[in-house]
Parts: C-alpha cells; sequence; structure tokens
C-alpha cells in the first residue's frame, strides 16, 4: 500500500470516530500531512478521502487554494507596479491578501450546504507558500468550524510542530494529525 492510501486508511478510521459536538474549532482541524514530492498522487486521489467520508455517514465539501493568489491580483488596482517592484507588494500580501484568502475559506466553511457533519477539504496551500501564512489563516476562520476542517498539508509534522513545504518556519496547532511518518523511511 502506497503512502496516500495509508493516509487515506488512517484518515477514514478517524473520522469514522464519533464526532464530539463541544470542541474548539482548532481541535475541529485535520492536518492530512505528507510528503511535499507527493504532491499531485495526493491530488489524483482525493475522490478516495471523499469517499471514506460518505461512506462513515458525513458530507464532503472541498475548497481548493490554488488560484487564490492569481485571482486577487487580478483585482489589485496596481498590480503592474508590483510586478516592477515585486517587494513593494510584501505590506498588502500580509494584510489584504491574508484577508481574501480568509474570506474564500469563510465562504466554503459557512456555505448553505455546510453542518456540523460536514468535513470541508481544503487543498491547495502549498499556493500560499511565501504569501500568506497558513497559521494566520487558519486562526482568521477557526471559530466557523461547524463540523470537521481537513487541511491538505504538504509539509512535515514533528513534536507537535507543522512545517509547510520543508520552510524552517513552523508553528504549534492544537489540529489532529493524520501523517505518514511511518512510511518516510520506505
Amino acid at each position: 500500500m502506497g503512502r496516500i492510501e495509508n493516509l487515506v486508511s488512517r484518515y477514514k478510521n478517524h473520522i469514522a470516530t464519533p464526532w464530539q459536538k463541544n470542541l474548539a474549532g482548532d481541535q475541529k482541524t485535520i492536518f492530512v500531512v505528507y510528503p511535499e514530492t507527493e504532491e499531485r498522487r495526493l491530488r489524483a486521489r482525493l475522490p478516495l478521502f471523499e469517499i471514506a467520508t460518505v461512506r462513515t455517514g458525513h458530507r464532503w465539501k472541498a475548497f481548493d487554494f490554488t488560484r487564490t493568489f492569481s485571482t486577487w491580483m487580478a483585482q489589485v488596482e496596481y498590480k503592474e507596479i508590483y510586478f516592477e517592484e515585486p517587494d513593494s507588494i510584501s505590506m498588502k500580501l500580509h494584510s489584504d491578501f491574508l484577508r481574501y484568502a480568509a474570506d474564500q475559506l469563510l465562504r466554503a466553511l459557512t456555505a448553505e450546504d455546510v453542518d456540523e457533519n460536514t468535513v470541508v477539504a481544503v487543498y491547495g496551500v502549498a499556493s500560499l507558500y511565501g504569501l500568506a501564512k497558513v497559521s494566520l489563516l487558519l486562526k482568521e476562520v477557526v471559530h466557523e468550524i461547524r463540523g470537521r476542517l481537513v487541511l491538505f498539508f504538504p509539509g512535515e509534522y514533528e513534536n507537535n510542530h507543522y512545517r509547510l513545504l520543508d520552510a524552517r518556519d513552523n508553528w504549534n496547532y492544537l489540529a489532529v494529525p493524520n501523517t505518514c511518518q511511518d512510511d518516510m523511511n520506505d
């Protein structure tokens, strides 16, 4: 069995257990952690996670961050200047883009078809690397998680710390980790 299939199996075992209702938002978050080299395989096998979710009696709603930056940038008034002087966009990224990305995820989390029995599956977070910190983004939306938020996370989990794309920057988060750490040396 491959790494992604192992993740699906572990995910299914976790998601099938009865859900506690009175948890904080960050405790309703599940990080599916996998090596960044497995990104394409994971995306090709996302339907396996959806099937596992539906078979356990829960609903599935997918959200993709992949095009979030390009969509935001297309709306920025002075984008030509930022392309000429990329360093000048950093303040706008830390405020406006972070808020935009958080708002996009909030829409998915609070959609009419999302309730306490729904998994909102978030992928494409690698596309945020260098633009917005996932930790800050989650802080903006964690209070709106109704069911479960499953974050597909290309990186590492070690000693209660998450690192996106092997970056030096990491943070401690209370999410439930679902990793293929045992498979890393295969």
